[in-house]
């Protein structure tokens, strides 16, 4: 992805969300833009008009820290959206690969016994290890059961994003599916700026782009955010209705990884729900292991 473009086109839409009585400033009459004009922000962060015309022409190497914190004032930027700027920052003047530590590809990783052990431990609800491409990359039983429709596609590692765009399944799945799609976006956007150079987000990002309008019209709002803890409405195809409250965790151990775990509220019905999954998910794979037994070990 080329940063220059990321850069102009994120400040460019950060500016187009803020007006003028946002900022403080009085409105005035022809505006021709939506939001903030470019001298507006430059008078805000306190730079020249030049020079706030410089950085979003996405010229971002070398800018000082206290530079982008003046910029990211006056835009009005949220924790997510700041952090976005400094990776951008970084990614443009070359810092962003030598301060993070080397990420290994997709292909290259493989689950520990000890990190499935500790995914096994959890026993009340799904718990799920994923990168920021949206991979799921290890999985507890009940998290298997849950994501069973992300499964099922036949890529691997089986991908949330792309079931959430390319899946008539996934409309049921998230009842509120136009939230769900905006997170999943803004997920895959905060870590095009993490990692600029990750061929596995460009390729996954190019198919989406291309197979799905919906997807293509989120991609170019630059919208980011940090995903750590929250609660989402579910519709599982096999114990329906879920509300589930959500708990990210970053691992020390694998930079660019996030332990995810769902929790139901005790006593709900979302409980019991979880529940009734673990069961059929215990009684499904009790029913699978002698069919694939038989199929690897052959007849008698």
């Amino acid at each position: 992805m080329d940063n220059r473009t990321e850069v102009r086109e994120f400040l460019v839409s950060r500016r187009a969300k803020i007006s003028p009585a946002q900022a403080g400033l009085p409105a005035g009459g022809n505006r021709r833009v939506p939001g903030l004009r470019r001298s507006e922000v430059a008078t805000l962060a306190g730079v020249s008009i030049e020079y706030y015309s410089k950085l979003e022409r996405g010229a971002l190497a070398g800018v000082s820290p206290s530079v982008l914190n003046a910029v990211a004032r006056a835009l009005q930027l949220d924790d997510a959206e700041r952090a976005h700027l400094f990776d951008l920052a970084q990614a443009a003047d070359g810092t962003a690969a030598l301060m993070r530590p080397r990420r290994r590809s997709t292909r290259q990783w493989s689950v520990r016994p000890s990190l499935q052990w500790a995914l096994d431990a959890v026993t009340a609800g799904p718990a799920f290890v994923r990168n920021g491409r949206m991979d799921l990359l290890a999985a507890n039983r009940l998290a298997r059961a849950f994501y069973a429709e992300v499964y099922a596609q036949p890529q691997r590692p089986a991908n949330i994003a792309r079931f959430t765009f390319l899946d008539d399944h996934a409309h049921r799945f998230y009842p509120e599916w136009d939230l769900a799609a905006d997170i999943c976006v803004a997920i895959l956007r905060t870590e095009a700026g993490r990692d600029p150079r990750d061929k596995d987000l460009h390729d996954l990002v190019g198919e989406l782009s291309t197979r799905s309008d919906e997807f293509r019209r989120r991609w170019g709002a630059h919208n980011v955010r940090h995903h750590g803890t929250g609660a989402k409405n579910y519709h599982h195809h096999i114990v329906g209705d879920l509300t589930l409250a959500y708990e990210g965790l970053e691992m020390a151990a694998e930079p660019g990884l996030t332990l995810t775990i769902y929790t139901a509220e005790p006593g709900s019905p979302s409980e019991d729900a979880l529940r009734l999954l673990a069961s059929w998910a215990a009684s499904h794979e009790a029913d699978t292991e002698p069919r694939n037994a038989l199929a690897e070990g052959g007849t008698s």
